[in-house]
């Protein structure tokens, strides 16, 4: 296996982040967290990137750092703060 081959990782957006990229998912390159996101925004544009630095993301239901590598298996979840509650 080539280990400079791209690495496709697949995203799920929601909420503000979803409205912002006008889709739910996608499947973008990265090796880490950093590369995909990098890549979202590259595609997706300022309104996403707005978005982006108030969301966290998950890879695989797990919280993490913008350093953690991702592989094809892996899922990323960006998730925006949400807000809510009886009015």
């Amino acid at each position: 296996m080539d280990h400079y081959a791209a690495r496709v990782a697949k995203v799920r957006l929601f909420a503000s982040a979803r409205d912002a990229a006008g889709t739910g998912s996608d499947e973008l390159d990265g090796a880490t967290v950093a590369d995909v996101l990098d890549a979202a925004v590259e595609r997706y544009g300022e309104a996403f990137d707005d978005v982006l630095a108030t969301c966290r993301v998950w890879v695989n239901g797990d919280d993490v750092g913008t350093d953690h590598p991702v592989g094809p298996d892996d899922e990323l979840a960006v998730l925006p703060p949400v807000s809510g509650g009886m009015t």
